[in-house]
């Protein structure tokens, strides 16, 4: 009789093991970081020409740039993002990435003569307004004007320095 009651127990229990529904999970998580940046704290900043792009040229070896209100960096073939400086940076799915990072003139790492480096506190309060006012664009037509009149100012010099070697016919 024990070994009916154990039997029929077994098998209620199978039953009612077999009619619950089966539960099964499987989680996987696979953590790339980026490798730290080694500056504590935000660094300065210079606009690219011809955009509104910024970059640290205080970063060595390490391209970083603030763009649209995000810090962004590519490495190894991906873009990450940060909201700030010292923030985790995320995988940004390529698609996702403003076109005009994608469009970073050559040779950008070459800073102008006139180009000011900005600081962070400077960059992170003023961006949006340099960006609604057009700034860099104004700057970029003044440079111009200014490098323009410079120019015409050396030549009058070297006219006078030079008198008779102008353009034109010489009969020496």
């Amino acid at each position: 009789m024990k070994k009916a009651f154990l039997f029929l127990a077994a098998a209620a229990a199978a039953v009612f093991l077999a009619s619950s529904p089966a539960k099964a999970e499987v989680n996987v998580n696979i953590g790339i970081n980026l490798p730290v940046i080694g500056i504590a704290a935000p660094p300065s900043v210079v606009v690219i020409p011809g955009t509104y792009i910024y970059f640290a040229p205080d970063v060595i070896n390490i391209d970083v740039f603030f763009f649209g209100g995000y810090w962004w960096r590519p490495h190894h073939g991906r873009w990450y993002r940060a909201v700030e400086f010292g923030d985790p940076w995320i995988v940004i799915d390529a698609r996702k990435v403003p076109g005009p990072l994608l469009r970073i003139p050559p040779r950008w790492r070459d800073i102008p003569p006139g180009h000011d480096r900005i600081p962070y506190g400077q960059l992170k309060k003023n961006w949006r307004q340099w960006e609604k006012e057009r700034r860099w664009d104004k700057a970029r037509h003044e440079m111009k004007r200014e490098m323009k009149e410079e120019r015409r100012e050396h030549k009058q010099e070297h006219r006078k320095d030079h008198p008779g070697q102008g353009r034109g016919r010489h009969d020496d």
